[in-house]
């Protein structure tokens, strides 16, 4: 069943009540990386818990679908080039939740980028104590997903 959820803006990721951060630094130049986080269909190549992805509402939003049957529509918060890209979810099928937000900030680091996720999120106590539990997987996707993006850019 789809629920939606409460309308976040981008200080939620600064003041949600669980706040996962995560921080990897690549190879690849700042530009390829936003890059790469504005080309929605791509994410599905890279990010190994992506099983599809696509815009819609003229690149407004975006539907997610991870492994396991979860699915998210989100709407873009923030698209500055080549800082910071974030979005919220609007609807999922996911149980106990009631406002996700993600930022990803890059950063230039050398010739590469220092890239910091923050997944921010809250929802019923049941589901805040399975985020804490999911945090160490939520850190080796993140892990994944930069090193397979590392590896894309590169080819």
């Amino acid at each position: 069943m789809a629920r939606r959820l409460r309308p976040v803006g981008l200080d939620f990721v600064e003041a949600a009540p669980v706040r996962h951060v995560f921080v990897r630094e690549l190879a690849a130049p700042v530009e390829a990386v936003y890059g790469a986080l504005e080309d929605v269909p791509g994410w599905a190549e890279w990010f190994p818990q992506v099983t599809a992805a696509r815009p819609v509402d003229g690149g407004a939003g975006r539907d997610i679908t991870l492994t396991g049957g979860v699915r998210f529509r989100e709407s873009i918060v923030a698209a500055t080039a080549p800082e910071v890209y974030a979005y919220r979810v609007d609807v999922t099928n996911l149980p106990g939740v009631r406002a996700i937000a993600e930022e990803w900030r890059l950063a230039p680091a050398g010739t590469g980028t220092r890239l910091r996720w923050t997944f921010a999120t809250d929802g019923t106590a049941p589901y805040r104590l399975a985020l804490k539990v999911a945090r160490g997987g939520q850190a080796r996707a993140f892990r994944d997903a930069v090193r397979a993006l590392e590896r894309r850019l590169a080819a």
